[in-house]
């Protein structure tokens, strides 16, 4: 086993991107067109939600402007972006989609596109595959005569889509063109159905055969041969759902009597269809997958990086390297903040690049204003590890602002009739106030990282503007007020501060509290605000709507499923029949032994897991398998050092008197599989260092050719000492000691092709077909 893990990469997906706006939305004529139309737009991996935005107040433009991030926990196939049509007395109503396949999306990676908008239509609304066999018997009829047959075997389908927010009653039908259709058994209650059914047709007369071919159909006959198979949901009273269908030529049989692959399921008629302007949809899309190996493979490249601060000059380390190459690039700094994070590393790298980017900077008054990577660095270590601050700080008046809905409109342009200006500006007053004291007199919670920063920073600037007595305040205002709390403040939901996006005129009062933190935080007059180190719990506060099973119930059924809403603070978890009311359970944090997934055999049910704590388990089912694998990590760290915590645990649910994973009659019988590790209560612990390297690499060997030019700067400067022959190649790099910088990039050069080796040495393609690269659409 051991030997396994050494030689196991891991894949990994995240999603990062925005939702920039919409153009022109709804049919371009007739009685559909709505100049009114409140709209919002939502992400789906398959057919699965994960991501929803803001809904935009009537307009046929919208300008959305919203950022998304997650990571991926399971394969998918397409993902697709939807826009809506808010209703009011009725269901949202969709207006278009923009679907992209999984392997395309490498070519949209980063930069900003506008895609035109595709109908929605249920016959189009497809996702999962289907695994079929092919193969061609020869028989004897009873003349005597030879003829051949074909037959279909379905084996099995793996992830179709939930229906209505359950597993589906699939089955399939099987036809060959000019003959009967024909039809599998329906399976209950499930996505991965195993079929295992075989269905034959005839496909030669029998006067065709002869022995010097194994295919005996006419020529212009194989071109219109071809296998469909459909899938569909079992709608019992209802009617039937479309799944997907497959099509396959049957001359792929012409050079082996057996044909055996997964397939893509397709739209019906693969899509194609000529429909109205729907509008587009300008979207900023960055799908990330790493292929992580094994730790030891990255020991070069990663002690390479962590003496990143002790280089001199700071300019010529390969952390530095890494985001002058890649300064365009936003994912560039976090993956080195969070490594050189987990090594205790950042203070110093920091306060190194702090001083090289001072030495630029000629006025007091702009000091970390710019987006160097100072700065960016110091953005992203606040965003990491200063997110528990903003819950204690800022959530508490944020719920308060939100929930009141006091109105604190002020300009006269957009004041409605009855409004009164003296009242909504005492109303934004009291609102300012209430944060910006939260703000200051939060000094005993900032975390202690951010403390050690801050202190660097403002002894840095003092130094560097020796005559400006206000520079060490506005240095670490600059990042407390203008790039952190400010920004908290205008996007609450963003920092997990909200739950859901506030309505529009809560994100008006929102904005004009941030406007006026920020200008408050530019005058620099924080020189009563103490940076004292505390240490503060990193668990947020989260809500969730779920669906949860009676505890402690031997039987199935829908009803044992209630609609409930879920909250988790550092001292408990409850749900709450709605959100807002008395809890109806509360269980004690430090009662939760354990926090799994729960395999999806044991309610028929997909996104469940279970908590384990000293009275019945609780089975939750999330929303998506985000919001899962969220509230997995979510509960398992806040619980994750109780005494009583379990080392095993059973992955289904005990029925009818045995537990369906191990069949244990004991209700109290200890688990069948052993939980999940989690890490200590220590934020440097909760980094995964080789996945934070494996980007590096990635990153590293995409910027490749701006490598070379720096190291032909570097040769170029150290051969020849007057003016810079080649400027426009390298006038953008930071070169402060050729030599150094040279030798860096060279082991730089080095180490990545070290690493593109073991990647081909480990890697291989999937076969054409497999389950993990399945052909898509028709074969010819």
């Amino acid at each position: 086993m051991a030997e396994e893990e050494d030689t196991r990469i891991r894949i990994l997906q995240s999603l990062r991107g925005k939702i920039c706006e919409g153009k022109n939305l709804g049919p371009c004529s007739g009685p559909n067109r709505q100049r009114d139309l409140c709209t919002f737009c939502t992400i789906s991996l398959d057919q699965e939600e994960v991501f929803r935005t803001k809904v935009f107040d009537k307009s046929l433009s919208p300008f959305y402007s919203e950022d998304f991030y997650f990571e991926i926990p399971r394969p998918f196939q397409c993902l697709s972006f939807y826009v809506f049509a808010k209703g009011v007395f009725q269901r949202d109503l969709p207006v278009g989609k923009v679907s992209i396949r999984k392997e395309e999306l490498c070519k949209f990676s980063g930069k900003e596109h506008w895609f035109g908008l595709q109908p929605v239509d249920p016959n189009s609304e497809v996702q999962g595959k289907v695994h079929l066999e092919m193969r061609l018997n020869e028989l004897i009829i009873e003349n005597g005569s030879m003829c051949q047959q074909l037959l279909v075997r379905i084996i099995e389908c793996q992830g179709l889509p939930l229906i209505s927010g359950q597993n589906c009653d699939p089955y399939a039908t099987v036809s060959l063109v000019g003959s009967d259709q024909k039809k599998t058994k329906v399976k209950k209650k499930t996505s991965d159905p195993q079929f295992e059914e075989t269905f034959n047709f005839e496909v030669t007369r029998p006067n065709s055969y002869t022995k010097k071919s194994n295919f005996q159909v006419e020529e212009e006959d194989i071109e219109k041969l071809e296998i469909k198979v459909d899938l569909w949901n079992n709608g019992n009273l209802a009617q039937d759902v479309f799944l997907g269908e497959t099509r396959v030529s049957v001359k792929i049989l012409r050079n082996d009597h057996i044909h055996r692959a997964w397939y893509l399921l397709q739209p019906k008629g693969n899509g194609k269809s000529k429909t109205d302007d729907l509008g587009s949809l300008r979207l900023n899309v960055t799908y990330t997958e790493d292929n992580v190996l094994p730790s030891a493979c990255y020991t070069p490249l990663r002690t390479l990086l962590l003496k990143s601060p002790d280089i001199k000059p700071i300019s010529a380390s390969a952390a530095h390297i890494l985001g002058d190459i890649c300064r365009e690039r936003y994912e560039a700094v976090l993956p080195v903040v969070r490594l050189l994070l987990h090594h205790s590393r950042l203070v110093p790298f920091v306060s190194a690049i702090t001083v090289l980017e001072l030495e630029n900077t000629q006025e007091a008054n702009t000091i970390f204003r710019g987006n160097s990577l100072a700065t960016r660095c110091i953005d992203d270590m606040m965003k990491i590890v200063g997110r528990s601050y903003l819950t204690v700080t800022l959530k508490p008046v944020l719920d308060e602002i939100c929930e009141s809905n006091k109105t604190c409109e002020i300009d006269p342009i957009k004041l409605k009739e009855g409004d009164n200006v003296e009242v909504n500006k005492e109303n934004l007053q009291g609102y300012v106030q209430k944060v910006f004291s939260s703000i200051t007199q939060s000094s005993s919670s900032c975390p202690p990282l951010m403390c050690d920063v801050f202190r660097s920073l403002r002894h840095m600037a003092s130094k560097r503007f020796p005559d400006d007595p206000h520079v060490q305040y506005s240095a670490v205002s600059s990042f407390v007020f203008l790039r952190f709390f400010a920004v908290a403040v205008l996007s609450p939901h963003t920092f997990q501060l909200r739950p859901h996006h506030p309505d529009l005129e809560v994100s008006r009062t929102l904005t004009l509290i941030s406007k006026t933190i920020q200008t408050l935080g530019s005058w620099g007059s924080l020189s009563k605000n103490k940076l004292v180190c505390m240490n503060v719990c990193l668990i947020s506060l989260s809500n969730m709507e779920i669906q949860k099973r009676a505890q402690g119930r031997n039987r199935f059924g829908k009803r044992n499923f209630k609609k409930r809403w879920l909250r988790v603070t550092n001292r408990e978890l409850s749900y709450h029949k709605h959100r807002g009311k008395e809890a109806l359970c509360i269980i004690p944090v430090k009662n939760i032994q354990a926090v799994e997934k729960l395999h999806e055999s044991a309610f028929k049910r997909k996104n469940m897991f279970q908590v384990l704590h000293s009275e019945k388990p609780l089975y939750v089912q999330a929303g998506n398998c985000v919001e899962a694998s969220e509230w997995v990590e979510v509960l398992s760290q806040v619980s994750r050092c109780n005494p009583d915590r379990l080392g095993t645990f059973h992955p289904s649910a005990y029925v009818a008197g045995a537990w369906l994973c191990c069949r244990s009659l004991s209700d109290s019988q200890p688990g069948c599989n052993p939980c999940t590790p989690t890490l200590l209560a220590n934020l440097q612990l909760d980094i995964d260092c080789d996945r934070e390297t494996e980007r590096i690499f990635s990153l590293l060997t995409s910027s490749y050719s701006k490598l070379q030019k720096m190291e032909d700067a570097c040769a170029s400067i150290a051969v020849y000492q007057g003016p810079s022959r080649e400027q426009d190649d390298y006038s953008l790099f930071t070169i402060q000691d050729s030599k150094e910088t040279f030798n860096t990039v060279r082991q730089i050069t080095h180490i990545l092709e070290e690493l593109q080796r073991e990647h081909d040495t480990r890697s291989g393609t999937a076969q054409y077909g497999s389950q993990e690269n399945p052909i898509v659409g028709k074969t010819s």
